[in-house]
């Protein structure tokens, strides 16, 4: 590996195999980070992307990949001060997955939502968003 500092100092490292392939496996593991709660699970994937998940399920069905956190926050500021599941079907969502991403929202504790009604499934924003933790 070279690193370069501008144009004047240039260092090389060399790592042997064992210690390149521990560096690049704790990198990938700092990349990609799972968060379960109750009912889902958040995943930050090394590329950048949101996942949100119905916890322990294990088919793509079941889960519902965002660009980014970002992105899934951005939709959550769009949301309206109380909101429903079936609110959400212009979204593109099918109605499983807009159950659950409305979970998440409610139980993230990113997200300024908290839950008004089981039947329907309804949520409702709250004061002021946490900072992403």
């Amino acid at each position: 590996m070279t690193v370069g500092v501008g144009d004047e100092v240039s260092v090389e490292l060399v790592l042997p195999t064992d210690d390149a392939e521990q560096l690049r496996d704790s990198r990938s593991d700092a990349l990609t980070a799972r968060e379960s709660f109750m009912n889902t699970a958040g995943v930050r994937r090394p590329d950048g992307g949101y996942v949100v998940e119905r916890r322990g399920a294990d088919s793509a069905g079941n889960r519902k990949v965002f660009e980014s956190f970002d992105a899934l926050r951005g939709r959550c500021r769009r949301l309206p001060e109380t909101f429903t599941a079936e609110d959400r079907s212009a979204t593109g969502l099918t109605a499983g997955r807009r159950h659950m991403v409305l979970w998440h929202l409610v139980e993230h504790p990113a997200f300024p939502v908290a839950l008004a009604s089981r039947q329907p499934l309804t949520a409702e924003k709250t004061a002021t968003e946490v900072a992403e933790p």
